[in-house]
């Protein structure tokens, strides 16, 4: 990647404005091109990752969970892992539009996804769920806050000037 590319994806300072979470004007982008791009991929993987819970057989509650669905209930576990999907898909899909349409919301979109992380390791510490193995989210969500926290933070700083919202490779 050449240096000139590399630039116009940071921010033109490294200083957070927490104004720019709620921007005036949300069509216009205000944040470095890397913290959208960040937001899109991120995005992507929860549109996945709820498609599989609303379609699999098991929900992933099973087969990737880890959660023994043999105990008195399993069938219920599987409905609710399927219902999660659904509320995912739809959260995926609304934060989707919103990065898209309004690139001024990158902030409040990483934000959310931020608190959405951190509402599910309190969740989980309330109500723990018992699985066989490690599931990939227990695994993933620590790693994943720090990852949407510095994409949230990047996004709060100012892109440098003249940047384009998407830059192309420069040869």
């Amino acid at each position: 990647m050449s240096a000139q590319l590399r630039a116009s994806l940071l921010p033109a300072t490294w200083r957070p404005d927490p104004r720019r979470l709620l921007p005036d004007d949300p069509t216009g982008v205000s944040g470095p091109p890397l913290a959208r791009g960040f937001a899109l991929v991120y995005l992507g993987v929860i549109l996945v990752r709820s498609l599989i819970h609303l379609v699999a057989e098991d929900g992933g509650a099973g087969s990737i969970a880890t959660i023994d669905l043999s105990v008195e209930g399993g069938d219920n576990i599987v409905a609710m892992f399927g219902q999660w999907g659904a509320v995912q898909l739809l959260l995926g899909l609304l934060l989707t539009v919103l990065v898209l349409r309004y690139p001024g919301l990158v902030p409040l979109v990483l934000a959310t996804l931020a608190l959405e992380l951190v509402l599910r390791e309190v969740a989980g510490a309330l109500k723990p769920v018992t699985t066989v193995g490690t599931a990939p989210g227990a695994a993933g969500n620590a790693p994943a806050l720090v990852l949407v926290t510095a994409a949230l933070l990047l996004s709060l700083c100012p892109r440098r000037t003249g940047c384009r919202a998407w830059p192309r490779a420069v040869a």
